[in-house]
């Protein structure tokens, strides 16, 4: 279901981002519902962290969807992500892009900025991801 409230955009001029899973452009209307989810980290209540690289960014996603669900908001709704990984490469950019292609089948991605990063707050920790999403 589209967001009247925001508009995804990719201008011509800038390179396609889609292929690596997000857009360049979230125009936010004045009058919308704003929430800010705190960055995500990549473990269950339980606050075990796996040391698979994948199984932490799957638990992240499950988690900001808990978030998103609990303000009535859907992953449609969600206009900027701010990623943080701890010891980047290919490989795990790789599996980010998958994951945003299965959430955002349309390619209609959020805005992102991924930032490579020496640690998180906990040890074993590999990713953290924060959210901006709009209400409807």
């Amino acid at each position: 279901m589209k967001n009247e409230n925001f508009e995804i955009k990719n201008p011509e001029g800038l390179y396609d981002p889609k292929p690596h899973g997000y857009s360049h452009i979230a125009t936010v209307n004045s009058n919308s519902k704003m929430v800010f989810i705190s960055g995500q980290g990549g473990s269950n209540m339980d606050g075990v962290l796996s040391d698979d690289f994948k199984v932490q960014v799957n638990i992240v996603f499950e988690n900001i969807e808990i978030a998103l669900k609990s303000e009535g908001l859907l992953w449609s709704d969600v206009v900027k992500l701010t990623t943080l990984v701890v010891d980047y490469d290919l490989s795990k950019h790789e599996i980010l892009i998958a994951v945003s292609q299965k959430i955002w089948p349309d390619l209609k991605f959020p805005v992102n900025t991924l930032i490579p990063v020496t640690r998180l707050a906990l040890d074993g920790m590999q990713i953290e991801i924060d959210v901006t999403a709009v209400g409807r």
